[in-house]
């Protein structure tokens, strides 16, 4: 990325910048700041926005200007390490039921030292949120608060994928069918269990799991041709971006590019028969965190590419694709930091979500 020109425009930045080898003009400005952990948006219709916090609020953005009062009726969240309340998604029939879904933490019911991930739906009345309705809980309940996954993306059919982390202190339960550590969870839009899941007459695993072998999976996206792409967090080294195929083992912790926090090796293996490659890694790591693919009129050159926001050191990943393989990767917008989310708006543009307690939305629109 080119930055041509930056300027600092009554409290908000501007930045020109031009994209890497279309010849395009961009700008950026900042839709909104001090939030306290963004970590998902959604577009309820063209001119308003709903941004969950991390903390436990569902905040709402309308023509680009953030209303301060939260959304009522958001189920109370664990807001501990990487826990709280995490990814917003409408149905695909909003517009009539008016149906929205959250990933969230939560202590358990019987037992408040251990925790899980929850999913509910609920619908959008005015500015609360009713007629909630849990719709997946991870069993077993953990002790820590790291690796919930918590990424939701509806399939064509209208059934949702559920993206379950490996727990952290888990992470060998992810080749186990009897539990959700490291797993992608396939349910029906009301929490029922598709009866054609991969392995829904296995015995002994759970019929919701679509697939198994992840560890902390952070971006979830479906093409129309119905491709299912998925990246996860390795450990030190070894992100990994994938191409779900249902019923498949992906390797964590069997097999993997990565090592340890302390430098101590995981498995000696990086491939196994029986066990999904991935298509693209990353060592050192990028600590990926989600992923949008961009189908808008505003960027004709970045028809089909992924974006992948990446928190360490901190940038945007545009990803090329050719067929199933990544043709190129661009690195953008390092100067904005831990970047968290990156949603497409209705209109083409990119909105970005930088991470912390002091965080921001940024649009990227074409300079036309």
């Amino acid at each position: 990325m080119k930055i041509v020109k930056f300027l600092s425009l009554l409290g908000w930045q501007l930045v020109l910048s031009s994209s890497a080898g279309a010849g395009d003009q961009y700008e950026t400005e900042i839709l909104a700041q001090g939030l306290d952990h963004p970590w998902s948006m959604a577009y309820i219709s063209d001119t308003q926005m709903l941004v969950t916090e991390l903390s436990g609020e569902l905040k709402l953005i309308t023509d680009g200007q953030l209303r301060p009062t939260p959304i009522e009726g958001v189920p109370e969240v664990l807001f501990a390490g990487q826990g709280g309340l995490s990814e917003v998604l409408l149905h695909p029939e909003f517009e009539e039921n008016g149906f929205v879904y959250l990933s969230f933490s939560a202590p358990d019911t019987q037992e408040p030292a251990l925790n899980s991930l929850n999913v509910v739906r609920a619908r959008l009345k005015g500015d609360t949120l009713v007629e909630h309705k849990t719709i997946f809980k991870s069993d077993p309940p953990r002790k820590t608060a790291a690796h919930y996954g918590a990424r939701l993306a509806f399939m064509a059919d209208g059934s949702l994928l559920i993206t379950s982390g490996d727990g952290f202190n888990y992470r060998e339960k992810a080749q186990s069918l009897d539990n959700h550590f490291g797993k992608i969870l396939r349910v029906n839009d009301d929490g029922s269990i598709p009866v054609d899941n991969p392995f829904a007459n296995t015995p002994g695993a759970l019929p919701e799991i679509w697939s198994y072998g992840h560890r902390n999976l952070q971006g979830l996206v479906i093409q129309d041709d119905g491709t299912v792409f998925e990246h996860e967090h390795g450990p030190k080294g070894g992100d990994e971006l994938n191409i779900i195929v249902p019923g498949n083992n992906y390797g964590w912790p069997a097999i993997t590019y990565g090592i340890d926090y302390s430098g101590a090796t995981i498995s000696p293996f990086t491939e196994k028969v029986g066990m999904e490659q991935p298509v693209k890694y990353w060592v050192p790591s990028i600590a990926p965190s989600s992923m949008a693919l961009y189908q808008g009129d505003m960027f004709p050159s970045w028809n089909g590419d992924l974006f992948i926001s990446a928190m360490v050191p901190g940038d945007l990943r545009r990803l090329e694709l050719n067929g199933e393989k990544v043709a190129d990767e661009e690195i953008l917008f390092p100067e904005l930091g831990r970047i968290r989310n990156i949603i497409i708006a209705p209109d083409g543009s990119l909105i970005i979500a930088t991470d912390g307690k002091d965080g921001k939305l940024v649009r990227v629109f074409a300079d036309n």
